[in-house]
């Protein structure tokens, strides 16, 4: 278990939501995340590029098998160095507000 360690980059409200929404996943289009966070895709593309630069999500391109045009999709994932730090982050506000770990978090 890693030990719980507060992440200034992580705690944006919308980077934090961007990692608690790739967490239990192994990838998620750019266009759902969009939706889900509520936000424009260049609001998502500025605080995806902060979790990139740190090494923290990864972005890769693949072309869509139900459309037949030549749009691709982008699919975002947690890196395991990403994983690693949103979970030390959740840790560290858990021992914040004094609250248990009840999601075997790692």
């Amino acid at each position: 278990m890693a030990e719980a360690a507060f992440d200034e980059l992580i705690h944006a409200p919308i980077r934090l939501r961007i990692c608690g929404l790739l967490r239990p996943v192994d990838r998620l289009d750019f266009a759902v995340m969009r939706d889900a966070l509520k936000i424009s895709d260049a609001t998502l593309s500025k605080h995806l590029k902060a979790l990139v630069v740190a090494g923290y999500v990864s972005s890769t391109k693949a072309a869509s098998l139900d459309r037949n045009d030549a749009r691709r999709l982008t699919w975002l994932s947690l890196t395991p160095t990403g994983r690693a730090a949103f979970n030390a982050h959740v840790r560290a506000l858990q021992e914040i507000t004094g609250l248990p770990d009840r999601r075997g978090i790692q």
